[in-house]
């Protein structure tokens, strides 16, 4: 079993190599510029409109009011914004893509199936950027690619999560563990068994009967906090892992990419050039994850009792009654039933949602506002992912040895990262706009501190939130679950992005987003803290068990 649960593993770290690069390349850093600079290409310089964006050749304007828009119909919209729009009907489509195919993925014999169709998708979308010039006629078609790319990459990962509890619960760790569970379960019994055989032959004294009768053994209270501790511990490893893995694999393609777009000066072809990388990238590294994870005839996990047999379903089926489900799991008696997890999901939203459009804007706030070249973003999206792996690492050695929960850590990495925006807001005091040559994320070379800062707290949440949420699942359902956590994670925003989108329309300094960033990751917080997972856990077990019985 050892060496089938290592070829999983690989199998599952390797399409994180995968596709994770294309998050770190293409989704925060190269795509929301690139379709920036598609737009402002096409673009005209506000109010005149007479005048085209890209005569200035990346210079910033003499008027610091100066805005570029672009007309997409009869509508003018702030090329910045058109990025961010993009974004956002993306994520929404994800978020449709996901919640049907849940339940398909659920089924382990067509998890896989799912996985690598969706991948293929986003790999290919991601590549024709290469051929796409931002001067052709169709350069409307880059939103379309950009659109498909992020929905093949969050179905997938829907997939690629669902195999994260499984991978933890056969890990050798947790098989000990277990083992020991069960032992000490069965002694208890042996030992209630013959107790009650002596009781009918003798009454015990209370010395008597105060000793085990087969000897000391560990209680099962004492291995059920083992097992349910080494559980825990485990899949948050090998989240970490798979986090480390593809913030490696980030790093990586970045400083490939770095080389064409220092050279041609951040011209569009070069992040076309970046974008397409990815998605090759994307492609070649999701064939060991297509020889590696399981298929149909070598899998062994249950499936929920809600789930009909092969026989008795078809895609279409299936679809329909993934949103019936949708509809069920939405039900007030059975948030009540599942009170934990949907208040994690709740606080998930907040964070997930402020998180990744902290990301963009941050991005878009160094370009149009700090005016960063291509090759400062492309570093500072090295920097990041860099910094993500220290932190995912470091965290649980600071957790062993201050002896805090995971919760605890959780809200800690929170806050730090609320830092960011709430210090992007001291931009608006006057001392900052006078004299002072730093502070208020003013200057590029605050870009640059920042982004050490955020990729160590982002890179420990992203490995702990994974996993935490693993814990309250379902059994069986992980699939579905996870739809429902991938409309939230940090490819799947979309009311962070519209929203700045808006202010940055409205107010024409995309500045004043910081102050709707605070809020939303800081509401965030009380939701987090009620979290029980303990209760959590044992609810989602009950909720499989009362569904498989109504089924029946």
């Amino acid at each position: 079993m050892s060496a089938t649960y290592n070829q999983r593993l690989r199998g599952w770290l390797s399409y994180a190599f995968a596709s994770e690069a294309f998050v770190v390349v293409s989704l925060t850093l190269f795509l929301p510029i690139c379709l920036e600079q598609f737009a402002r290409d096409n673009g005209f310089l506000q109010p005149e409109k007479t005048e085209s964006c890209s005569s200035l050749s990346g210079v910033a304007p003499a008027n610091a009011d100066s805005r570029c828009a672009v007309k997409i119909g009869w509508l003018w919209i702030d090329t910045a914004s058109f990025s961010l729009y993009v974004y956002s009907l993306s994520v929404a489509l994800q978020a449709l893509t996901v919640i049907s195919m849940g339940s398909i993925a659920d089924r382990p014999s067509y998890r896989k199936p799912l996985l690598l169709t969706f991948a293929a998708i986003g790999a290919f979308s991601a590549s024709l950027f290469l051929p796409l010039s931002s001067t052709s006629p169709f350069w409307m078609v880059s939103a379309l690619f950009a659109i498909l790319a992020n929905v093949g990459f969050g179905a997938s990962i829907v997939a690629m999560n669902a195999y994260l509890p499984s991978l933890g619960k056969d890990s050798p760790e947790v098989v000990h563990a277990y083992s020991e569970l069960t032992s000490s379960l069965e002694n208890r019994n042996e030992n209630a068994a013959l107790a009650a055989s002596v009781d009918l032959e003798l009454e015990p004294s209370s010395e008597e009967s105060s000793d085990p009768l087969l000897g000391h053994s560990i209680h099962p209270s004492t291995s059920q906090s083992n097992y349910t501790a080494a559980l825990s511990r485990a899949t948050s490893r090998i989240s970490s892992l798979g986090i480390a893995s593809g913030y490696g694999a980030g790093i990586i393609l970045l400083l490939v990419a770095l080389i064409p777009v220092n050279r041609m000066h951040g011209s569009t072809f070069s992040l076309r050039l970046a974008i397409g990388l990815s998605g090759i990238w994307w492609a070649l590294f999701s064939i060991p994850a297509a020889i590696w994870l399981p298929n149909a005839s070598n899998i062994d996990e249950p499936e929920s009792g809600s789930i009909k047999r092969d026989d008795d379903w078809t895609f279409s089926s299936e679809i329909a009654a993934a949103w019936k489900r949708l509809g069920v799991m939405l039900r007030w008696r059975e948030i009540k039933r599942l009170q934990h997890t949907f208040r994690y999901l709740a606080a998930w939203f907040l964070l997930s949602d402020g998180f990744t459009t902290i990301t963009s804007t941050a991005i878009l706030f160094g370009k149009t506002t700090l005016h960063m070249e291509a090759s400062s973003l492309v570093l500072i999206g090295a920097i990041t992912p860099f910094s993500g792996i220290i932190g995912s690492l470091v965290s649980p050695i600071l957790q062993r040895k201050f002896m805090w929960s995971n919760l605890h850590v959780l809200v800690l990495l929170v806050m730090m990262v609320s830092l960011i925006p709430a210090y992007g807001c001291l931009g608006f005091l006057p001392i900052f706009k006078g004299t002072a040559r730093f502070g208020g994320l003013t200057t590029q070379g605050e870009m640059f501190g920042l982004a050490v800062y955020f990729g160590f707290a982002y890179g420990a949440f992203q490995s702990y939130a994974r996993a935490f949420y693993a814990e309250l699942l379902p059994p069986g359902e992980e699939a579905r679950w996870y739809g429902l956590f991938s409309i939230t994670d940090k490819s799947s925003s979309f009311v962070g992005p519209f929203v700045v989108g808006l202010i940055a329309d409205s107010t024409g300094n995309i500045r004043y987003a910081f102050f709707f960033l605070v809020f939303m990751v800081w509401a965030a917080v009380p939701v987090l803290l009620s979290v029980n997972v303990d209760k959590g856990r044992q609810d989602a077990k009950d909720y499989v068990s009362r569904t498989t019985l109504v089924d029946e």
